[in-house]
């Protein structure tokens, strides 16, 4: 990767490699910065393979600071700024990073949390936490010394986004990295001008961002996401390509002005990370220019999935097929795969798998599934089937399966049923303790309509056990930075009311 910038420099200098707002480096420049990061890196002892963490809101700064690292032959620990202190804390002594990047927001969250680390701090926005950036980074003639990396050494550490637990560190290598950008070319990003707006932590990100930059392309930053500002810096840019999840397309569609701002420059949009709505699929191929392709799989790696919506308008339903050598498998409860067309556990391997959570092997062995040859698979904690033509449709996340009178309830089946409801904008169902039942499920739901009339609409039109026991109503559902609903929130918050 860091050969790749170098080599980019050399040849297409003066082209923007990563903006925000009015910051903006060429790949000249952004090289030479890369070169300053890794060079100081190198004089603060970080040795090959050794964990860097970062915590601060994006930037160009972050940008260059994670390439900066991986040409020091460092790896990247990336940490989500909403985290508490605690995790916070916890992730950056796990990581065994000696050096934490933060800002002043992330700083106050670790304030009572801190002083057990040993791990330096530098301050990324030139706020009072710690040595600040100007006076870390190397003068501006400095040449890091040259490394040379193991194919099987660390490139990040990724921490799980934690809507299930604890965050575990998902350590990705740099053969892993390297096959994940090799598509780049088929997808244009050698000529590419693509707005991440999701933050830098999430491998979300990194799926677009890394090849963009290993190809040669433009990358445009958003700070924070906001609908129309991102429409607005479209138009302005001229943006061919674009990773959102799909909270943020619903967002984009619905501004009542989508259909009067120029995109006619997009080539490529993609998507992961949540359940993307057949419905909202549809539009935006019907809408918004380019192909749409949505991924689903996991940070860990195994099976990915791969579906280009514009090319199979009656596959919408389903998350596509698996990307070419990967494989999938489907299990019923026994271990054993279950029959043609019959829902089970997906698990999957592929060339693209992770190294393992970081000092858990613990975990990482409860993620393996050993076939009869001994090989290994990874779970991939979602339940599924796969159609006649080899399409997988997500039935639901196993974690979040609802056992009531020992029958299994998938709460994506209740949503899809109350999403019918007039009034209803958003919706998630969790299961709770039931004296009757072992679990029984209950919604949470945004918009106009009442308690009463989603329970009576949804009941009317599931089976027994998959009636509501209770609706409450939120003015928004809680997510994760890249849109996942964080479930066992709401468990927790409807517990203890």
């Amino acid at each position: 990767m860091s050969d790749l910038i170098r080599d980019h420099a050399a040849r297409r200098g003066e082209r923007i490699a990563v903006r925000m707002d009015d910051d903006a480096l060429t790949y000249a420049e952004f090289d030479r910065q890369v070169d300053r990061v890794a060079a100081a890196l190198q004089r603060e002892g970080v040795g090959m393979g050794e964990a860097v963490s970062v915590c601060a809101a994006t930037s160009v700064r972050y940008a260059a600071l994670y390439m900066g690292v991986l040409r020091a032959g460092g790896a990247v620990a990336p940490i989500a700024p909403g985290v508490t202190g605690a995790q916070m804390a916890a992730m950056i002594a796990d990581s065994g990073a000696r050096l934490a990047f933060l800002d002043a927001g992330t700083r106050a969250t670790l304030a009572d949390h801190a002083d057990g680390l040993t791990a330096g701090f530098v301050a990324m926005d030139g706020s009072d936490v710690g040595t600040d950036w100007a006076d870390w980074i190397a003068p501006a003639d400095a040449v890091p010394a040259p490394v040379t990396i193991s194919p099987d050494g660390p490139f990040n550490i990724i921490y799980s986004s934690g809507t299930t637990g604890v965050p575990k560190g998902i350590v990705h290598s740099n053969t892993m990295r390297w096959r994940q950008m090799g598509a780049g070319g088929k997808a244009g990003y050698d000529e590419a001008v693509i707005i991440n707006s999701t933050p830098l932590y999430s491998n979300t990100t990194l799926v677009t961002f890394l090849p963009t930059l290993a190809w040669g392309g433009t990358v445009v930053l958003m700070k924070k996401f906001d609908a129309r500002r991102f429409l607005e810096l479209a138009e302005a840019t001229r943006a061919t390509h674009t990773m959102l999840v799909p909270v943020q397309y619903r967002r984009i569609m619905a501004d009542p002005d989508f259909d009067r701002f120029d995109l006619s420059a997009f080539r490529f949009k993609t998507c992961t990370s949540a359940p993307f709505a057949a419905e909202l699929k549809a539009d935006v191929v019907a809408r918004w220019p380019g192909k749409l392709v949505e991924y689903y799989g996991l940070t860990e790696g195994g099976c990915s999935f791969v579906l280009i919506c514009d090319e199979h308008p009656d596959k919408l339903h389903t998350v596509g097929v698996p990307l070419p050598g990967h494989e999938v498998k489907l299990l019923g409860e026994d271990g054993r795969e279950v029959a043609p067309g019959e829902p089970g556990e997906i698990v999957g391997r592929s060339g693209t798998m992770m190294n393992g959570y970081l000092n858990r092997d613990d975990k990482t062995s409860e993620m393996i599934w050993h076939d009869e040859n001994g090989d290994a698979w990874f779970r991939q904690g979602d339940i599924g089937r796969l159609d006649e033509d080899g399409f997988l449709i997500l039935t639901d996340r196993k974690k979040d399966m609802i056992i009531s009178g020992g029958f299994n309830i998938f709460p994506s089946d209740i949503e899809a049923v109350a999403r019918g409801c007039d009034g209803v904008e958003d919706i998630s169902v969790v299961g709770v303790p039931s004296e009757q039942w072992g679990e029984t499920p209950i919604a949470f739901a945004v918009g106009a309509a009442t308690p009463d009339a989603i329970k009576t609409y949804t009941n009317e039109r599931v089976g027994k056990t998959q009636r509501l026991s209770d609706v409450v109503m939120v003015d928004e559902l809680p997510r994760s930075a890249i849109g996942k609903v964080l479930k066992r929130e709401l468990r927790e918050k409807y517990l203890a009311a």
